[in-house]
């Protein structure tokens, strides 16, 4: 599944001092996250996340945000 075919958004759960990198070409296996997809997408590149405290991030799965990577509700529309 690539990462906008969910339709809905992604929760993933950090804790402090985590880093992740969240895919936004869409064209990533391991969806949220960055597989190094991009390569072939330019000029598209991942968004580095660095937690600074636990959190739960929202993410959007239907690719129609205006804040990717982040869910912005747009999918409720």
């Amino acid at each position: 599944m690539a990462l906008y075919d969910k339709g809905s958004p992604y929760e993933v759960r950090l804790e402090a001092g985590d880093c992740a990198d969240f895919c936004r070409c869409g064209k990533t296996g391991r969806a949220p996250f960055c597989d190094t997809s991009h390569f072939n997408h330019p000029p598209v590149t991942p968004y580095n996340y660095e937690a600074d405290e636990d959190i739960t991030l929202t993410l959007c799965g239907c690719g129609k945000s205006r804040n990717k990577p982040f869910c912005d509700g747009s999918h409720q529309d």
